[in-house]
């Protein structure tokens, strides 16, 4: 198996006529080592089917081929997608059937879309979608049981910050309601082509076994969202207008669920949200 490295990454591109675009978040990695520590901190087994978000000129997608049974890689820009089977076969034709390519936005993605179902999920994902992206698909995708995602550094913050954190917010408790996420490590930005103006960092997450509460989704979301909307006010302030339009005592309700109304959003983990919400 051979993976890409910046001269091919740039070959690639140029015979694509390809240009990386800020409107879809494309940095390609050229860096091999990079790879090969993305895959080895993905934990696959050899009966792990991958979901790959953005797989752009194949970088990722070819160290991850040999770890996994499958490697599903959903890509939104033709000239990538097109291409990307034809480099799995000249790079690594052994693994090179395990590849399937779907050509189609991440964020529209359904069950019914894919030939095989995923059981991680294993990207490097634009910076402008990476939390909305793995929130649609923990929700549309229920095989996927684990996940490691390259994300710019602040996201990767937000979404594994643990209550009390100024840094926490609506990212880490909606992440928090799939699945339980740490922070797996910093990646530089000379990894990238072209490079990227901030950090990034690796987030990995695993889905709880069972579901933490069979509460409404949308409700407990809506609640979640308001709690963050002005982050100084407490949650009697924060909560007032959702709690109107629900038609019920905001003050009634925190008492409920056994919320201090003065408590601000901040400081309630995901099971403190849901209380709230089955209330």
């Amino acid at each position: 198996m051979s993976l890409l490295g910046p001269a091919e990454v740039r070959r690639l591109a140029e015979e694509l006529g390809i240009r990386p675009t800020k409107k879809l978040g494309q940095n390609f990695v050229h860096d091999p080592n990079t790879v090969r520590k993305i895959v080895a901190a993905a934990e696959l087994t050899p009966d792990d089917v991958v979901l790959e978000v953005g797989p752009g000129l194949g970088s990722l997608t070819l160290a991850l081929l040999p770890s996994a049974k499958q490697v599903v890689a959903v890509e939104i820009d033709p000239p990538l997608a097109e291409r990307l089977p034809q480099t799995a076969r000249e790079m690594d034709p052994e693994n090179a059937d395990k590849l399937h390519v779907v050509l189609k936005d991440a964020m529209k993605i359904t069950r019914a879309d894919l030939v095989v179902q995923p059981t991680a999920i294993v990207a490097n994902l634009p910076y402008n979608v990476a939390v909305p992206v793995v929130l649609h698909l923990l929700n549309e995708l229920p095989t996927l049981d684990k996940g490691l995602v390259m994300v710019q550094a602040e996201v990767a913050d937000r979404m594994a910050a643990k209550p009390g954190s100024k840094i926490y917010g609506v990212p880490s408790v909606k992440l928090a309601w799939y699945a339980e996420a740490r922070k797996a490590g910093p990646v530089g930005r000379n990894v990238f082509w072209p490079a990227p103006n901030v950090d990034s960092g690796l987030v990995s997450f695993h889905r709880h076994e069972k579901p933490l509460s069979t509460v409404d989704k949308t409700r407990l979301f809506a609640i979640v969202d308001a709690a963050f909307a002005q982050r100084r006010k407490t949650l009697r302030a924060a909560l007032k207008g959702w709690a109107e339009s629900e038609t019920v005592n905001v003050d009634e309700l925190l008492q409920k669920a056994g919320i201090d109304p003065q408590s601000r959003g901040e400081q309630l983990s995901v099971i403190d949200f849901i209380r709230i919400a089955e209330v």
